[in-house]
């Protein structure tokens, strides 16, 4: 694997998001400081908002529903758009919306405010022009999500331990967006910080 050196860093607190510019060929990684902790990643063709990060495609192509190390992630129009190129953990969710306010009220009987991925990616994405309904299915980093055979599905703590993380490519000019999930069950009942790098 070729060495690259970091760009940007940031420290994306728990519950909390950040959205950015990824340049083809950059790298983008996505860091578990902690341990047991999900991150939400979303992205848009930086210069078509209606080319987005596509779970289907994803899996279509993939044949698997865990993506891993040398798979890579399509868009809606079946065009690469992230090549993982290295993964620490080898467990991450792609079938799963990202958690929102509804998500705690049907789900968790919760119905005071809570923050959630969904909002998170909405408000840091605002910005770049994304409205709320381009948001669809996430790439959530971390999220241990175990299929029965009866297809009924479990959401078990996450496999990543403190300091791993997973290394994706940019394949196009992007506007990403990366989350600290919000979801208790998730992230095994404890919220903490995801660190993100931008390296080339």
């Amino acid at each position: 694997m070729t060495h690259s050196h970091t760009l940007e860093c940031r420290h994306i607190e728990r519950q909390s998001g950040t959205a950015f510019r990824l340049k083809r060929g950059q790298i983008l990684r996505v860091i578990d400081p902690m341990g047991e902790q999900v991150s939400d990643l979303m992205a848009f063709r930086e210069d078509d908002l209606d080319e987005v990060l596509s779970s289907g495609r994803t899996i279509d192509y993939a044949n698997t529903i865990y993506v891993t190390t040398g798979h890579i992630l399509y868009s809606n129009r079946s065009n690469p758009m992230f090549t993982i190129l290295e993964d620490q953990v080898g467990r991450h969710d792609f079938l799963l919306t990202p958690c929102s306010p509804e998500t705690f009220q049907i789900i968790y009987g919760n119905h005071e405010p809570h923050p959630s991925c969904f909002m998170n990616l909405v408000n840091n994405l605002a910005p770049f022009g994304i409205a709320p309904d381009r948001i669809p299915t996430t790439f959530n980093i971390f999220m241990n999500v175990v299929v029965a055979p009866d297809g009924e599905l479990t959401i078990g703590p996450p496999l990543s331990k403190a300091g791993q993380f997973i290394e994706l490519r940019a394949e196009m000019d992007l506007i990403a967006g990366v989350t600290a999930c919000s979801a208790e069950m998730s992230n095994n009942h404890s919220f903490k910080p995801i660190d993100i790098e931008i390296r080339e």
